[in-house]
């Protein structure tokens, strides 16, 4: 039985890797859990779950907790609750499913104790992939990937000679505002951008994806995942969320991923893997059903956040801390109604334009660089 710690109970990915759990009680165990600040859902889950270790983020919650909950499930909270969560002494599997770069600790403190990673915090990889795969290889802790994209890609790479790959190419939605021309996303709503043609997830990353800054984070992701230069990295978009992505290898071969857009599928490969399991109330993909697949080049020009993207992990060092620091930064604001939805590119680039890339950064510069990028974008919107 693989016995697992989950960062991020409560969000999208969180919920469905509990229903992973929940269908299989006799391949898997939730032995610590976080859930930030939804009190009712650590109620439920310690319920169901029964985990040893559960962490939330306020103190005040964490001692209401301990007035209601069995003595068995001891709590805790705040960074170094997540600490304990990740590091729990009876976990296999830490699943880093918390949003932001606040997963970054946790993981390289589980990596250094030689956990398997099923890693779905984009910004750990993101802010801080070079320390994530070095320790990984010193350690030998393997990093699964929980990402649909990254999955696919995984699994297309399987058994293959990493040396005859020529390109991986990542899919893309294009988000909720795919079929708006760059002059037609000024004054967009909040509640216009939150609604994705394809997936359910939360609000964050389906900005995200309407900003495309979610696929550049996923280009940063696949270099440091699959030690892949950059210029080796294409995005192409692909409406129907069909394909999730594809591997072309030296003899022109290229071998595709497809499935229906359910992430309890991605979640269960990475929990699973190398096996493979059944998985109930999915739908089949039945391509006479789907009838037609449309593929379109990325208009660099229309989605600037994926060019930004590139732009930083090219450069690399410190930079895609920023790229990610300003984005969250933004992105927030942009939900709370303080800045236009063009404004969320405007401020990354900006943020971007005023570092000096620090190669080679220590976990410290990397913590530092990232809280002050967020002081300043915050200065920029006041």
């Amino acid at each position: 039985m693989k016995k697992i710690s989950l960062l991020g109970a409560s969000g999208s990915i969180g919920i469905q890797t509990l229903d992973i759990v929940r269908m299989h009680p006799d391949l898997f165990s939730l032995v610590a859990v976080s859930v930030g600040k939804n009190v009712e859902k650590a109620v439920e889950i310690v319920e169901e779950f029964h985990p040893k270790l559960l962490s939330v983020q306020h103190r005040e919650d964490a001692e209401s907790l301990r007035r209601i909950i069995s003595r068995k499930t001891k709590i805790v909270y705040g960074e170094e609750g997540l600490l304990e969560v990740a590091c729990h002494p009876d976990t296999t599997v830490l699943v880093n499913a918390i949003l932001g770069s606040i997963g970054l600790s946790p993981t390289l403190s589980a990596i250094e104790q030689g956990k398997t990673i099923a890693i779905a915090n984009k910004e750990t990889l993101v802010t801080a992939g070079h320390l994530v795969t070095d320790a990984a290889k010193r350690h030998g802790s393997a990093l699964i990937p929980v990402d649909s994209e990254h999955s696919a890609l995984f699994q297309c790479l399987n058994g293959e000679k990493q040396d005859q790959m020529e390109r991986l190419i990542l899919t893309a939605s294009g988000g909720s505002f795919r079929d708006k021309k760059r002059d037609e996303l000024v004054g967009v709503s909040v509640h216009d951008a939150l609604n994705h043609p394809n997936w359910s997830m939360g609000a964050k990353i389906t900005i995200d994806s309407a900003t495309m800054m979610n696929k550049g984070l996923e280009v940063i992701e696949a270099h440091w995942l699959f030690g892949t230069p950059y210029d080796q990295i294409d995005v192409l978009l692909h409406k129907e969320s069909i394909i999730h992505s594809m591997v072309e290898y030296i003899d022109g071969s290229v071998m595709a991923h497809l499935g229906t857009p359910d992430m309890r599928i991605p979640i269960q490969y990475a929990l699973s893997y190398p096996d493979r399991l059944e998985i109930r109330n999915a739908k089949r993909l039945n391509l006479w059903e789907v009838g037609k697949l449309h593929f379109e080049k990325v208009d660099f020009n229309r989605f600037r956040a994926l060019k930004l993207a590139y732009e930083a992990g090219r450069i690399g060092g410190s930079l895609p801390a920023v790229l990610n620091a300003a984005n969250e930064t933004a992105v927030a604001a942009f939900l709370e109604g303080k800045i236009d939805f063009l404004t969320i590119e405007e401020l990354v680039e900006q943020a971007m334009e005023n570092h000096t890339s620090i190669q080679h950064a220590s976990l410290d510069d990397i913590l530092e660089i990232d809280s002050e990028t967020r002081l300043r974008v915050q200065s920029l919107i006041k």
